[in-house]
């Protein structure tokens, strides 16, 4: 899914795929597949600049080296254990939606190997931040785990995704979006740890609360009534 895909591609079509995912993302935002494809496109520098930092922390170096994939086969487990973990929190997260974890688009645009597992994996550990951030799957919680996002990774793509996201939004939305996610958001984003440098398969077994705590994790807050 990682190597075989990829599609090498000229600067003039790198900016053709971005642009016209762009547009097509911003008419569709459910388009997981657009919006995939603008990361890649737009966001090789900022996945360069995490694979170096994945390189200087000892588990993420062994990130790099085992390459785990969240995956069924390979996350199944998560379902098993006790509730009070953050792999059952995990597993909660996505039975109560219905989610699977095979669901990702496949690295198709990455020049290498490498970048191209940091961009599966940045895709893939979306939902293990939504588990820890608390953060619902509406327009609103997708909005808001973007900025937390772009503070991580720099991608232009999460930043395009909060306007285009903020733009669908009534003005009860955008009211509570500005005033209760947002400035939330900036604060999390920044005093967590650096979330790609986690091998959050090994910390399945671990207490939600705790792993929170070691990661400087700050859940978003329960928004006013």
């Amino acid at each position: 899914m990682i190597v075989g895909a990829r599609t090498p591609l000229k600067r003039w079509q790198q900016a053709a795929v971005a642009v016209g995912s762009a547009v097509g993302a911003l008419l569709n935002p459910r388009r997981a597949d657009l919006i995939a494809a603008l990361g890649e496109t737009t966001g090789k520098p900022s996945f360069e600049r995490v694979l170096e930092r994945m390189k200087r922390s000892p588990e993420g170096r062994a990130v790099l080296l085992e390459r785990p994939r969240v995956i069924s086969t390979e996350v199944g487990h998560a379902w098993d254990l006790p509730p009070n973990t953050f792999g059952a929190a995990y597993a909660n997260f996505m039975g109560s939606r219905n989610f699977s974890p095979d669901d990702r688009p496949p690295v198709r645009f990455m020049d290498t190997d490498e970048l191209a597992y940091v961009a599966m994996r940045a895709r893939e550990v979306h939902d293990f931040w939504h588990t820890l951030f608390d953060l619902p799957t509406n327009l609103i919680g997708e909005s808001a785990l973007k900025v937390i996002e772009f503070e991580q990774m720099y991608l232009p793509m999460c930043m395009l995704s909060v306007v285009g996201g903020t733009a669908r939004f009534n003005e009860k939305q955008r009211k509570l979006f500005f005033q209760h996610y947002f400035p939330w958001a900036l604060r999390a984003g920044l005093q967590c740890t650096d979330l790609m440098c986690i091998y959050y398969e090994q910390h399945f077994h671990e207490d939600l609360e705790d792993v929170r705590r070691k990661w400087g994790i700050l859940p978003a807050p329960v928004p006013p009534t």
